[in-house]
């Protein structure tokens, strides 16, 4: 089918695009646990009619964490509570395959959907800092490529048990005492490579049948996996072009195993300054530039690299050629950066900053000039569409894109002025999933 219109989503995880904008004096202080902040800012997301509300996660932290890690709350725990002040917006919450068990994160977010009346989605990822495994028992952290194996198998487990009763299981009749039909119960029975699940879960199919799936990547292997199991993939937006390339690697990918090339949408996070005019918005990304401390920048590139000690290379040299450091964690980014660095002959300094808030990848300017660019890109088929930040200036940064590019995108006929439906599978105009046992049936 063709897709005729944008998927928009914000991530409500602080606003903050760097390791400085927190301090900006017009920043909400402490959003990362303030219920108030998600509500409002969930609030303002479903008044601008966007597809869903995303909340990331991590599982290990350090002195040297991105402030954007810290202080976080669990995201199924908030996407719950944001349930109930909100009515259509999809609800995203990430989920780590590497460290977590099929049937708890099944459970998990198909109670999400019930609480949400069919809104749920989990954002599939694979846990990349290697220091996790000392949080959770384990001797080791897998190979890159192991852990998407192990994800794949997860996924497979997950999908299977939220086929576990059939639609109608559920007959609830008092007169003649008869709560479920057996008949309609399936046990997965799952014996694999790295699980071993019996099932059933104890919950029944929610009325958009499971989670909408999306998985957040750029690697290799991850394309590789998205293209098999999700309905959207989180990416990073670096250039038109390469985004270009991304969008039609993933969806040759989809086509070559069985799916079409529109049952994945690609959907590039990306970081909006919206000004009141061009020159507005350069003087509120100069106010972010200068709250960027150097060596901070440093700290948040080196989690990309097996976290190198970059104080010990020359700040105004060239970038050094790292190699394959960092491959068995952030591969896609590690990647990107060393080619941006190739590409343009930056320094370190350069590629820190620009690691931290490029702004040739940004979408900055007037209202009219961050549409056109959005417009540029969904023509380009360089994306489905987008996920924004509620930042940089946090939610500031929010309110102005619904505020003043969401009715731009409406007028030309490139974004939704109501939502179609109550579930969200419905609104990313994809089908709902049939259960595999009743399909048989």
């Amino acid at each position: 089918m063709t897709r005729r219109k944008l998927t928009i989503g914000v991530g409500l995880s602080n606003g903050s695009a760097d390791h400085s904008s927190w301090r900006h004096p017009r920043n909400w202080a402490n959003s990362n646990i303030s219920l108030d902040y998600y509500k409002t800012t969930a609030i303002k997301a479903e008044e601008g009619k966007l597809d869903f509300i995303f909340l990331g996660d991590t599982l290990f932290v350090n002195e040297n964490s991105h402030p954007n890690l810290l202080n976080r709350l669990e995201p199924v725990t908030v996407l719950s509570s944001l349930a109930g002040v909100t009515s259509h917006i999809g609800l995203v919450g990430t989920a780590s395959t590497t460290y977590s068990e099929p049937f708890n994160v099944a459970r998990q977010f198909s109670s999400l959907d019930h609480i949400s009346n069919g809104r749920a989605g989990w954002n599939i990822v694979t846990s990349a800092f290697s220091a996790t495994n000392s949080n959770f028992s384990k001797d080791e952290h897998l190979e890159h490529d192991r852990r998407y194996d192990l994800a794949e198998e997860f996924v497979e487990v997950a999908k299977g048990l939220w086929d576990s009763w059939e639609e109608d299981a559920f007959i609830v009749d008092k007169e003649t005492g008869i709560f479920f039909d057996r008949e309609k119960l399936h046990k997965l029975n799952h014996k694999g490579e790295f699980f071993s699940v019996q099932g059933p879960i104890p919950i029944a199919r929610s009325r958009q049948g499971r989670p909408v799936l999306f998985q957040a990547g750029s690697s290799d292997a991850a394309r590789e996996l998205a293209s098999k199991v999700a309905d959207a993939m989180f990416t990073h937006a670096y250039s038109l072009t390469s985004s270009q390339e991304f969008y039609q690697d993933v969806k040759a990918r989809s086509v070559a195993n069985g799916r079409s090339r529109d049952d994945i949408l690609i959907l590039p996070g990306i970081k909006v300054i919206v000004g009141e005019t061009d020159a507005d918005a350069d003087r509120k990304y100069k106010e972010l530039t200068d709250l960027i401390d150097i060596h901070k920048a440093l700290l948040d590139l080196s989690k990309y690299y097996d976290n190198t000690d970059f104080g010990t290379y020359p700040l105004d040299e060239a970038f050094p050629d790292m190699g394959d450091t960092g491959y068995n964690a952030f591969r896609g980014r590690a990647e990107v950066l060393n080619k941006v660095a190739r590409e343009h002959s930056m320094t370190l300094r350069e590629v820190a900053l620009w690691n931290i808030l490029p702004k040739d990848s940004l979408f900055i300017g007037s209202p009219h000039k961050v549409a056109d660019q959005l417009q540029e890109w969904f023509e380009a088929e360089a994306a489905d569409g987008f996920i924004v930040g509620t930042g940089p200036i946090a939610p500031e940064g929010l309110f102005d894109f619904v505020d003043y590019v969401i009715p731009i995108l409406q007028e030309r006929g490139l974004f939704r002025t109501d939502y179609a439906a109550d579930t969200f599978h419905e609104n990313l105009n994809l089908p709902i999933p049939v259960n595999r046992y009743t399909k048989q049936g």
